[in-house]
């Protein structure tokens, strides 16, 4: 078993549940295991450690590698040590079965931080690293929920020729994914009593009529533009809540909708839109935006120097696209080309069964090795 496996199998074993999924004092809960155990294998390899505090129980981990000789480029790998949950015990005791390693977080994304930390290892043991590129490694808390540990490193202006986010993506140079925003879509009305509902405005109706003309017209607006990564801009209807009983008629109804977004896409401009389709079916509703914070779009450009060198290494010509959300569009959003790289396939993700293969694993470990090790 490689050094790589037994570092996944150690992280497996180390429940780091997202704190929001759980209730409070749960032990599965938080980053700060991971963190710690990444810590004491940092100093025992003599990196330089440091916490950045993001949240009460909650750091960012920066571990360090400094270059040969004097400093002059930087490159950040920055995977994230959060977790989804799940009720089944079984899925916080790594288990190897055949050719693949399972257990939470095995793709997502615990193998791209054994992946990225055991490259920094192996590096920092050779005599011929990097002579003018520090290597840092940053993991990021909070991923999976609201992205606040990405967002606290973006705002340290870090710096650094090429940034590498961590996510399953089968070893594959991603250099752009969608934004995103939660709406909420609101309709009022005129309560009256059930038995004469025509003294009423019925609020949920005219909720529905609003939503029907968004998953048609405006979803069918949405896929006459296409970005040449990332497809088309999609919408979807989440949850819908309105009425307080059957014999009432509803004079409040809201919808919870989720717009993933391209490159480019503001909430106003999609305010703008999508409510000018309802106004043509003669609907009106309120439409806000219920983050409080931008998910954007990421897009960086694969003729860059660093970015062109990474995917060489990854033997590909072509940049890549998907279609979820990570911590890539906020650390560009500070101004450092990034692009989403990992072993592990986004298929598996944040499933019952979680599982990666040991040779995605081992191979991407092995390509980000001699990546590291061809810097200047």
């Amino acid at each position: 078993m490689s050094e790589a496996v037994r570092l996944l199998r150690d992280l497996i074993a180390l429940p780091s549940v997202n704190a929001a999924f759980l209730p409070s004092g749960d032990p599965r809960a938080g980053e700060a295991r991971v963190a710690d155990y990444l810590a004491r294998r940092a100093a025992k390899a003599k990196l330089d450690v440091e916490r950045q505090a993001v949240a009460p129980g909650s750091d960012n981990l920066i571990v360090r590698l400094s270059p040969l000789g004097q400093a002059r480029h930087r490159i950040l790998l920055a995977p994230h040590l959060d977790t989804v949950g799940g009720d089944d015990p079984k899925i916080y005791r790594p288990t190897k079965k055949g050719n693949k390693l399972h257990g939470r977080g095995a793709c997502d994304t615990k193998g791209s931080v054994a992946a990225m930390f055991r490259a920094l290892e192996i590096v920092a043991q050779r005599r011929q690293r990097p002579s003018e590129t520090e290597i840092v490694f940053a993991g990021l808390m909070d991923e999976e929920c609201n992205q606040t540990g990405s967002r606290a490193l973006a705002k340290r202006q870090m710096k650094a020729d090429l940034a590498i986010v961590g996510e399953p993506t089968r070893c594959k140079v991603v250099t752009a994914h969608k934004g995103d925003l939660w709406l909420r879509l609101t309709a009022t009305g005129k309560a009256a009593h059930g038995a004469r509902p025509e003294l009423g405005r019925n609020a949920v109706h005219a909720l529905a009529r609003c939503i029907d003309a968004i998953e048609t017209d405006y979803a069918a607006l949405l896929r006459q533009r296409r970005h040449p990564l990332l497809g088309h801009a999609t919408i979807n209807t989440g949850t819908i809540r309105g009425g307080a009983q059957p014999n009432i008629v509803p004079d409040h109804c809201e919808a919870d909708l989720d717009r993933r977004t391209l490159p480019g896409e503001t909430f106003g401009g999609i305010r703008r839109e999508l409510l000018g389709v309802l106004a043509k079916r003669g609907l009106k509703a309120k439409l806000i935006d219920v983050k409080g914070y931008t998910c954007p779009a990421l897009e960086t450009d694969s003729g860059l120097p660093w970015v062109r060198d990474f995917m060489r290494a990854a033997r590909q010509r072509k940049p890549l696209g998907v279609d979820y959300y990570c911590d890539a569009a906020n650390l560009a959003g500070s101004g450092i080309p990034t692009v989403v790289w990992g072993p592990g396939d986004i298929a598996q993700a944040h499933t019952a069964d979680e599982w990666i293969s040991i040779e995605q694993l081992e191979r991407g470990t092995e390509m980000l090795t001699r990546f590291l090790l061809s810097l200047p």
